[in-house]
């Protein structure tokens, strides 16, 4: 799941349009590139020499159109991996991209929405898992979170990343909820029944500038990306890209991480 732009919430949280309309660009966001490999580099961290066993089994909660589902599986070709979509059109492109994968259209925050076809994937146990960039958009970021673990082993490694900083009128309107401080996310993962190792803010400076300028292009952006992408969209993703690379671990940098562990029910 990314920022998707309409008028109202109702219509900004109209995945199925993100999809069709805004995957193109979201391909080539460096935001969400460098999100990819920050979440990458710690799940292969917490999965060690386990990388190419079967036992590993990723569940990935907004698993989009299947980016982040490619690149883990290249790395760790071994792994089962589970992708839970709220977009019908999403789990359609991610199932062709990654045929390896298995993904499931679920509504996490319905009532009594874990019950729903339970041999589609409640036994899948997940040892690891991933929630990235997707709890802001959230009225009850709780709720898909404890949803989310009836997916989950005990003792399943999380990894949630969310936006921190800058909070404006613009992420309001792409259907933002909040922003959060590592603290502020860590405090959300223990009231779900997760315990927190550890939790951080990454990308300072340039992640920081690449936001800002998000932000003051605002309405010119929303039309921007909606089209083909364009030569100087390309451009400026490309540097940003390399830029990211060397952005650091600061408690000043605008994207939050944390690492927990499912305690179990």
């Amino acid at each position: 799941m990314h920022d998707s732009v309409c008028d109202g919430y109702q219509a900004v949280d109209n995945w199925d349009r993100h999809w069709l309309d805004f995957s193109a660009a979201a391909e080539l966001s460096p935001a969400t590139r460098y999100r990819r490999r920050l979440a990458l580099r710690l799940l292969l961290e917490l999965m060690g020499e386990d990388g190419h066993n079967a036992a590993v089994r990723l569940l990935e909660i907004g698993s989009g159109a299947g980016q982040f589902a490619e690149e883990f599986l290249a790395e760790a070709p071994g792994a089962q991996f589970l992708g839970l979509e709220l977009s019908r059109t999403g789990v359609d492109i991610a199932s062709r991209r990654v045929p390896a994968a298995r993904f499931v259209q679920r509504d996490l925050l319905a009532p009594g929405g874990t019950d729903v076809s339970l041999s589609r994937g409640l036994d899948f146990r997940a040892t690891h898992a991933l929630c990235s960039d997707v709890l802001e958009h959230l009225d009850d970021p709780a709720l898909l979170l404890r949803h989310a673990a009836a997916y989950m082993a005990p003792g399943c490694k999380l990894v949630a990343t969310v936006p921190g900083g800058w909070y404006s009128a613009f992420y309001g309107h792409i259907g933002h909820r909040r922003h959060y401080t590592p603290a502020q996310l860590g405090d959300l993962l223990e009231s779900a029944g997760f315990a927190v190792e550890r939790a951080y803010a990454a990308g300072f400076p340039f992640f920081n500038i690449y936001r800002m300028l998000v932000t003051l292009r605002g309405q010119e952006l929303i039309a921007e990306a909606a089209r083909a992408p364009s030569l100087l969209m390309r451009t400026s993703g490309a540097i940003f890209d390399a830029l990211f690379r060397l952005n650091l671990m600061h408690p000043w940098g605008w994207q939050t991480v944390a690492v927990a562990r499912y305690r179990g029910a």
